[in-house]
């Protein structure tokens, strides 16, 4: 799954789907991106984001998964963890489930370990919280993220809702198009794909 500054254990907020506007970022508006990223580290528990460690690391209950920080990851992570600002989804696996579906939607220009790891996270989503995923991927159909930017001091000084507001973050989500329900159906069968190679090898196996 693709993680930023951790992910605990596994929370389901389907219930907590009381109407279609679900826009609200996780830090006060007022801030700027930079304090609201501090403030974020902090609910997390990371020094700087973790960014500098060499493996990622998550726990499923009992079980810690690992894999290498690459830099192509690092160089990515960094915008993520800002869009987990930004569109209010926690870090959690639902919350990593829904924001792996809103950047596959709105594009992960040439971050390709963001595309890989997106639709893991996606996967895990269509299981754990199918309803909230699709909404997620709806939403970034019709938003925009910071993939296509420049990581820097300018964009960490930018004011929370200024760039929410520049994203489309503050616009409810509008009713899926036939074309947003054919791209959800499509990345949902290449989010499927790497569960049916699994199960088909265990199935030989046995």
């Amino acid at each position: 799954m693709y993680v930023g500054a951790g992910v605990p254990c596994p929370v389901n907020r389907e219930a907590m789907l009381t109407n279609a506007n679900d826009t609200m970022p996780t830090s006060d508006p007022a801030l700027t991106l930079r304090e609201a990223q501090r403030r974020f580290f902090e609910r997390a528990g990371f020094v700087d984001g973790g960014y500098n460690e060499a493996w990622v690391k998550l726990k499923a209950g009992p079980i810690t998964i690992a894999f290498p920080n690459t830099t192509a990851r690092k160089r990515a992570v960094v915008f993520h963890d800002l869009h987990h600002i930004l569109t209010g989804y926690e870090a959690t696996w639902v919350g990593e489930a829904e924001i792996g579906a809103w950047e596959i939607a709105s594009g992960c220009a040439h971050h390709y370990p963001a595309w890989v790891l997106n639709v893991s996270a996606m996967a895990v989503g269509l299981v754990i919280a199918p309803r909230l995923t699709y909404r997620a991927f709806i939403r970034g159909r019709h938003s925009r993220n910071l993939y296509r930017g420049t990581y820097n001091d300018a964009l960490l000084n930018r004011q929370v809702d200024t760039v929410v507001h520049e994203l489309g973050l503050d616009a409810p989500t509008p009713r899926a198009t036939f074309a947003d329900k054919a791209a959800m159906a499509m990345w949902s069968a290449i989010a499927a794909l790497p569960a049916a190679a699994v199960a088909s090898a265990v199935a030989m196996m046995v």
